[in-house]
């Protein structure tokens, strides 16, 4: 009989960092990028999300790296093999890199978290463990392990391509009705494209990073959340 085993080990996660000059402390914005992407992928759109460079920038790339037919190294952040221990993997990985940010660099209220496409469930997981500001998700649903714990979100802007063939409107659909049942306030971007960050979405953006100030919650603070389950 052939059993499958599962055992955890240490590994190494990559993060690229852009701070504005002088000593801060700045209000920052932690993202995620989709899936076949890499940090710097996601870090572009976050520097075109704040052209004047008023907020620190955090890109976190995915643990699972791999080649494209290009050779080029992308990531992605889960499959469907061993899912519920590589959503404790990643919660982990990314207290860690907030914790990291937090001790080493000029950092303060208000924090923003991004999501594109896979990326999206980490920035929802990451939202509950890490409670920011605001929160800025495109083309991407609300994990079933975040579902329960909906309350704890913040203000949440929804992007949606109407050509996207993933993110359908019944997607969108469901995640409003739980967000807000859970009382969480929510606006939606839709805009005439597909499966990408769009123009009219990063003036969204860009207005949602303008709103947060006035929605910060003081100076956050990390609180022990484990995510179990469910689709990235």
């Amino acid at each position: 009989m052939t059993l499958a085993h599962t055992i955890e080990t240490p590994t190494h996660g990559r993060y690229l960092i852009s701070m504005p000059p002088g000593p801060g402390p700045h209000p920052w914005i932690l993202g995620f990028h989709g899936y076949g992407e890499r940090a710097e992928h996601h870090m572009a759109v976050l520097e075109s999300l704040d052209p004047e460079g008023r907020w620190g920038k955090v890109s976190v790339q995915g643990l699972h790296r791999f080649y494209t037919r290009k050779e080029e190294v992308v990531a992605s952040w889960m499959t469907s093999e061993d899912r519920s221990l590589a959503i404790v993997d990643n919660v982990a990985y990314v207290a860690a890199v907030a914790a990291a940010v937090r001790r080493d660099l000029p950092v303060g209220a208000p924090l923003v978290i991004t999501g594109f496409s896979q990326g999206v469930a980490m920035a929802y997981r990451a939202a509950v463990a890490l409670r920011p500001d605001a929160l800025l998700v495109l083309a991407g649903d609300v994990p079933p392990d975040v579902a329960p714990h909906a309350a704890g979100l913040p203000p949440t802007l929804i992007g949606r391509g109407v050509h996207d063939l993933w993110y359908v409107p019944e997607k969108l659909a469901a995640d409003l009705a739980i967000l807000r049942a859970a009382g969480v306030r929510v606006e939606v971007c839709e805009f005439d494209a597909g499966h990408v960050w769009h123009d009219d979405m990063l003036q969204a953006g860009r207005r949602w990073l303008a709103g947060a100030g006035g929605w910060s919650r003081g100076q956050v603070m990390n609180r022990e959340w484990g995510g179990v389950g469910g689709r990235s």
